[in-house]
């Protein structure tokens, strides 16, 4: 067991086949922190609202860290767009606080501005049915990636994600994950802190940008990573190997289920505790 001062999980997307949801419990496992950061998309509404997915394992990430509340870890839940409906309860619940954002302080000083980062997505903000669809053709990148790692099992090769290729070789998004790095240092150099993190673009990544440290923790879909603050107040990403080779595209049938069944089995785990 390794044991941190604090811990940043994001993008998770719980409610999806994409979800990598064994790296993550292994992660939660063997890992433990005094205070732990979940900087939004931890449930994707959006994908559920679509179509119900929602197997037991998605089940045991949610418990396993109310457990680690229960265990004493303060768990502070900051809202993404994905997620958006828990922005209805902000406030403390037990010992999961939900919030908009939140300024952490390092043992050795620093602020740290945490946000989720659709905020300043322009996209999302000011044209949200092409969020959707983006968000869609990226669900159908990630699909394409089981037949091409099922292939490249079969000639002995390593796991490969189409989805995280186009993302860092296609010039647009490039340029748009540069934008939005200069944006969300932009807006933390309004709020007096050192440092701001934050995830949503599904890119790990620390960078020094004028005088604030960026931090983005990545995701759980492709990347598989988190970052970590030492006791001594060093920050770091973590990045678990992904053993997922592929989604089963032949368990694409529907499901009986519904958002509101699944938001009624997981709303009295953070709700009912209400401080």
């Amino acid at each position: 067991m390794n044991y941190y001062r604090t811990g940043w999980i994001s993008d998770v997307h719980l409610g999806t086949r994409g979800s990598q949801v064994a790296e993550l419990l292994g992660f939660l496992k063997n890992n433990d922190f005094e205070t732990l950061y979940l900087v939004g998309d931890i449930i994707d509404i959006w994908a559920l609202r679509r179509g119900i997915f929602w197997p037991q394992e998605h089940n045991d990430v949610i418990q396993k860290i109310l457990r680690k509340g229960r265990n004493g870890t303060p768990i502070i839940y900051i809202v993404g767009n994905h997620d958006e409906f828990l922005s209805k309860f902000l406030g403390s619940y037990g010992s999961v606080t939900i919030k908009i954002n939140d300024v952490h302080v390092t043992s050795s000083g620093q602020r740290i501005l945490v946000m989720h980062g659709h905020e300043l997505d322009t996209v999302v903000q000011n044209i949200g049915w092409l969020a959707h669809v983006g968000d869609i053709g990226y669900r159908l990148l990630l699909r394409c990636n089981g037949p091409i790692n099922f292939a490249r099992q079969l000639l002995g090769l390593d796991h490969w994600s189409l989805s995280a290729y186009v993302k860092s070789e296609v010039k647009n998004v490039v340029s748009f994950i540069g934008k939005f790095e200069e944006s969300v240092v932009r807006y933390a150099e309004d709020c007096d802190v050192d440092g701001v993190l934050c995830g949503h673009i599904h890119t790990a990544a620390r960078r020094k940008i004028g005088g604030i440290e960026y931090f983005n923790t990545g995701d759980w879909v492709e990347t598989c990573s988190a970052v970590v603050e030492h006791h001594d107040g060093r920050m770091e990403i973590i990045r678990v190997n992904s053993s997922k080779p592929s989604i089963d595209l032949s368990q694409e049938q529907g499901s009986s289920v519904t958002v509101q069944a699944i938001s009624a089995e997981i709303a009295p785990s953070f709700l009912a505790a209400k401080a």
